[in-house]
């Protein structure tokens, strides 16, 4: 669950958000566009990061990014203050 396949490259970022900002699109049952994966890096705070299938969860927390694979079904939870972004991936052209 923490690991991006081989031949990624990093193509955006979002906005850096907080527990006021995260928005709620993201809290809810969402996945990636096509052919995307995402990094959930964990500035400070925890989130829950809930993967739909196969069900699983795990706290991340600095150090601790969460993978979200090709058009995943997930979400994620605050569990408290939190700062964090999203980096996406996309194969090699």
């Amino acid at each position: 669950m923490n690991d991006l396949p081989p031949g990624l490259v990093p193509y955006s970022r979002s906005p850096e958000f907080n527990q006021d900002t995260l928005p709620t699109a993201l809290q809810r049952d969402h996945s990636t566009k096509v052919g995307t994966w995402a990094l959930i890096r964990v500035l400070e705070g925890k989130l829950l990061y809930r993967v739909h299938e196969p069900p699983s969860e795990i706290i991340l927390e600095p150090g601790q990014p969460g993978v979200v694979r090709l058009e995943q079904k997930h979400e994620v939870n605050l569990i408290g203050p939190v700062r964090m972004f999203l980096e996406f991936f996309r194969a090699a052209d």
